[in-house]
């Protein structure tokens, strides 16, 4: 499945202008902080309208300004995993990855993928970075999402747990065909991961 975006959104005294055609695969949006990399990520959610263009998932249109669509949040199948992971703190792992799995998911086929399966029975706060990132993106797959979103992945992470993340990317991205958009201001890091990477400047 591909997805179109074609948006124009004006955040204060700048304007955000993005075009992508047919996006397959791994592509990562880089660029330094503050050019509107995440507020990409939030406007194919939902969570942020676009002044105008057009969004479209698989030939399903997520958004279009000129024929009033907009699709809420729960209907775009977006698997979001933020730079903050947002885990349940009061579920222990098994239970964050279940939270929001639809009927019949492979918790155990996602959480062997992950190696996540030791983490099972921990509670988030006792998780360190890069083992909550995985967890984090672990519930974004068992929603049986159409495209995966991330959001600086490995921000704040040492370089072995952001390999662990970096692999665990890559397996999706080779294993399950699920088109991937993601967020980096590091350009090694786009250049190790991405099909194809889009520079935003300011």
């Amino acid at each position: 499945m591909a997805f179109d975006i074609d948006v124009v959104k004006r955040l204060g005294e700048r304007e955000i202008a993005l075009r992508l055609a047919a996006v397959e695969g791994l592509t990562v949006l880089f660029g330094p902080s503050g050019v509107g990399k995440t507020s990409v990520l939030n406007m194919v959610a939902g969570l942020l309208r676009p002044d105008r263009g057009r969004i479209q998932a698989g030939g399903v249109t997520l958004f279009d300004a000129a024929s009033g669509i907009d699709l809420p949040v729960e209907r775009r199948r977006a698997g979001y995993v933020f730079q903050e992971t947002r885990l349940f703190p009061h579920l222990r792992v098994v239970g964050n990855l279940c939270y929001g799995a639809v009927k019949g998911a492979a918790v155990g086929r996602v959480a062997a993928m992950l190696d996540i399966v030791p983490l099972l029975p921990r509670w988030p706060r006792t998780l360190s970075g890069g083992e909550a990132r995985r967890v984090a993106i672990g519930r974004a797959l068992l929603s049986d999402p159409a495209f995966l979103l991330l959001d600086e992945p490995t921000a704040s992470l040492d370089r072995a747990r952001a390999d662990q993340v970096e692999r665990a990317i890559l397996d999706i991205r080779d294993g399950l065909g699920l088109p991937i958009l993601m967020v980096t201001h590091d350009r090694a890091e786009a250049d190790r991961l991405a099909t194809r990477v889009v520079e935003m400047v300011r």
